[in-house]
């Protein structure tokens, strides 16, 4: 498994909630986080199949903002 971290604007509960259907999807329930304790709000996801590409594009389609960490 691989770990991918990125810089996003995903910071409440409810931002988690509305990108949660999206990541599930293209990642796996359990396979990612968001610490929205961290300044950078960091999204770690945990992957063998998925590019950092395809995570930008996931969390992009989901209204979010995203950068590599």
């Amino acid at each position: 498994m691989k770990t991918l971290q990125f810089k996003t604007n995903i910071n409440c509960g409810g931002c988690i909630k509305a990108v949660t259907p999206t990541l599930n999807e293209q990642a796996g329930a359990g396979n990612w986080q968001v610490d929205t304790a961290n300044p950078d709000k960091i999204l770690t996801v945990t992957s063998d199949k998925l590019t950092p590409e395809e995570v930008v594009q996931a969390v992009e389609q989901a209204g979010f903002k995203i950068a590599a960490a």
